[in-house]
């Protein structure tokens, strides 16, 4: 049989050719951008909030200023980068925020892993007695708790979007997911390393504080496909360290209201002025929070990151040959001439004869 007789494949339909695909240097290029820019934004909303407070008076929410024009700058930012690349995503789903049944459950859950995170990292300290705890129970330090854990929820949501959002899921699609990781985790020590911080803090410890921080943060998103359980680990760990035991967070005592804690141990044991993020055994803490993460998200995982299995493809019938036609057609066809079949009957049976006997 010659090649020429038989059809070519039909063409798949239009909505699968013309599926957008786009290269791996522009989605680096976008990261790269999401990251300038929340970098530009941090400084233009404390620009911004420093005019606002001295200019109306508003000291006290100067801080939650802050943080919403940071929010807001980093949506603007994200929301003009998904319309130059043309995503047709809805715009929480291309942040990372989807809405399904299980958000509450899964921001409560990495609540209560970083709020475990906050306290392990104190609870040596406690034992150690290198914790001198002041209260201030009026009604103002109330207040201002409020402000304060306000500021964290909207400034942890703002980090969480714009490094772990839109512009991971960029460095993914760029480099894989596990290049990515190890990229993020660079960077993230690269420019802690060159941040100012208190004298006496151990910049080795400080340093791979942060990098297992950032890498507790990527399983985050790996096992959820979602910042939910990120936000709520990020805001619950900081909420727990600053407002609840009174410590700095990177050397930020301004969330402290009620409860002032000052430390006077070792800087391996305590972080010295810096916090807990500088501590050694913080270390142990986060190494052992990563199988905790990866244990208790097993339903999230087997949800939401394996893709479902959905029938797809197009309708491909190949019409056989002339030549098969030809042949079927002509092995069907019965002669003019053919005799006709002859049936035979079964035989009637006959009644035996029956004679008299004689008389």
């Amino acid at each position: 049989m010659q090649a020429s007789d038989t059809t070519a494949v039909p063409p798949p339909p239009p909505a699968l050719a013309s599926r957008r695909t786009r290269s791996r240097s522009l989605q680096f290029a976008t990261f790269v951008a999401v990251i300038s820019w929340f970098l530009c934004a941090r400084l233009l909303s404390a620009s911004a909030s420093s005019g606002l407070a001295i200019r109306y008076g508003l000291g006290d929410f100067e801080p939650l200023i802050e943080a919403l024009s940071l929010l807001f700058l980093l949506i603007c930012g994200l929301s003009l980068l998904r319309s130059i690349e043309q995503r047709r995503a809805p715009l929480r789903l291309t942040l990372g925020l989807p809405s399904r049944a299980t958000a509450r459950t899964e921001w409560a859950t990495g609540a209560a892993i970083g709020w475990g995170l906050a306290t392990a990292c104190v609870l040596p300290m406690a034992i150690a007695r290198v914790l001198n705890v002041q209260l201030w129970t009026s009604s103002r330090a109330f207040y201002l708790l409020g402000l304060s854990l306000l500021t964290l929820a909207v400034l942890t949501l703002a980090h969480t979007l714009a490094v772990y959002g839109y512009g991971f899921h960029r460095l993914i699609d760029a480099t894989g997911p596990v290049r990515a990781t190890l990229i993020l985790v660079a960077a993230v020590a690269g420019v802690h390393a060159v941040m100012p911080v208190p004298y006496g803090t151990p910049q080795g410890t400080r340093i791979l504080v942060d990098m297992l921080t950032t890498l507790l943060f990527c399983i985050c998103w790996f096992r959820t496909h979602g910042l939910w359980l990120l936000w709520g680990l990020h805001f619950a760990w900081a909420a727990a360290t600053t407002a609840l035991f009174g410590l700095p967070m990177a050397g930020n005592t301004a969330f402290t209201s009620v409860v002032d804690t000052r430390v006077f141990g070792p800087a391996w044991l305590t972080g010295g002025a810096y916090g807990p993020g500088a501590a050694a055994l913080s270390i142990l803490f986060l190494l052992t929070a990563i199988p905790v993460l990866v244990r208790v998200t097993d339903d999230y995982a087997w949800k939401y990151t394996h893709p479902p299995i959905i029938p797809a493809g197009y309708d491909v019938t190949v019409p056989p040959p002339a030549a098969h036609v030809a042949m079927e057609q002509s092995a069907n066809v019965q002669p003019a001439s053919a005799t006709p079949l002859v049936q035979i009957l079964p035989a009637t049976p006959q009644n035996p004869v029956v004679r008299n006997p004689p008389e």
